[in-house]
């Protein structure tokens, strides 16, 4: 029983060590704390922190998605203009 014990004491401690290492690695990828700053930070605190910033690149990324929309909306109207001119001249 004991052994079953030191078993899963030694899982827990596995499953927290990989939960540390994720944990470095979130905090990595999060531009305000990848200047070399090592101050001790709770996990909770960059958990949170990560969500935020994964909601901002979300934002971001629909903010681009409609611009580029837009863009390729006016691109499709300046070809139909220049095709418009082409078919009038075409005509003389």
């Amino acid at each position: 029983m004991s052994s079953s014990r030191g078993s899963l004491a030694s899982r827990i401690n596995a499953n927290e060590e990989e939960i540390n290492e994720l944990i470095v690695k979130l905090q990595a990828l999060l531009p305000e704390r990848n200047h070399g700053h090592l101050r001790r930070v709770p996990k909770d605190e960059i958990l949170k922190e990560v969500c935020k910033y994964i909601r901002k690149l979300n934002k971001e990324v629909e903010n681009m998605s409609e611009r580029i929309s837009e863009l390729l909306g006016s691109v499709d109207h300046i070809g139909l203009l220049y095709e418009d001119v082409i078919n009038n001249l075409l005509q003389y």
